[in-house]
């Protein structure tokens, strides 16, 4: 019953970070399933989580889509180049050590970090379509997104939400809302990659699936309301790279 608890909480967590800012999900599940819920591979963290956040980006997708977040066009692109990263990401991520998998893990999340931080005050186009000028870095963002998702088992949001904001110039509400499309692509594709070497803990998958349905109907509405207040949505979403960073950083150099 503990460990359920566990589970229906520290899913719901995840359910929250992917409905408010788009990402973090893969970025929380990973170490919450390594220190909390007590999984001891860390690949088989990564594998479950890539599940657990795959549908969960669903769930807030559709919430996102409801209230006109979505820009469907620039996120299929993105998202269709990104699923062939994702899988030679995922099939190169199972020949690295683990703990030094997740210190690279750990120094992206604060190279993004700062990336976002830096252009919270940067203008955004609030009328952003697919067109000729934009379609060429879609396509190269979200090849690069997808490959260093699957590499890393993530569904990609912290990396995606800045990808489709440099390569349209999209508001990060928009960006937020059409980002898990590309995520929950990306995670079903590395998750299938990882179930099929037997790296999925499918009972725990389930109970972070069933906590963040919860969590994600919070995010979304803390999102919307936070949308109109420039650079706080920015500065979120960098606050929780960094804390995860760090945590992930001292915990992976220590076990070396």
């Amino acid at each position: 019953m503990i460990s359920v608890l566990l589970g229906l909480f520290s899913g719901s967590l995840v359910g929250f970070s992917l409905g408010f800012i788009g990402g973090g999900g893969s970025i929380l599940a990973v170490p919450l399933m390594l220190y909390v819920a007590g999984v001891s591979s860390p690949h088989v963290a990564i594998g479950t989580s890539a599940v657990a956040v795959a549908v969960n980006a669903i769930a807030n997708l559709v919430q996102h889509a409801r209230r006109g977040a979505v820009r469907w066009h620039c996120a299929a692109v993105f998202t269709a180049t990104g699923v062939i990263g994702a899988f030679a990401g995922s099939s190169v991520s199972k020949l690295v050590d683990s703990q030094r998998l997740l210190i690279l893990f750990a120094l992206l999340m604060l190279t993004v970090g700062t990336m976002m931080l830096r252009r919270r005050s940067s203008p955004c186009r609030e009328s952003v379509e697919l067109n000729r000028q934009n379609l060429p870095w879609l396509l190269l963002f979200g090849f690069a997104t997808g490959l260093l998702s699957g590499f890393f088992g993530i569904g990609g949001g912290f990396l995606t939400v800045p990808g489709l904001m440099f390569a349209t110039g999209m508001p990060i509400l928009n960006a937020i809302g059409s980002s898990l499309l590309a995520v929950a692509a990306f995670g079903l594709t590395a998750a299938a990659n990882y179930a099929a070497s037997g790296l999925v803990d499918w009972q725990l998958a389930a109970t972070f699936i069933a906590g963040g349905v919860i969590g994600g109907s919070a995010g979304t509405l803390l999102a919307r309301h936070l949308a109109d207040k420039r650079g706080v949505l920015n500065t979120a979403f960098s606050a929780v790279i960094f804390a995860v960073a760090a945590y992930m950083l001292g915990r992976s150099i220590r076990a070396i």
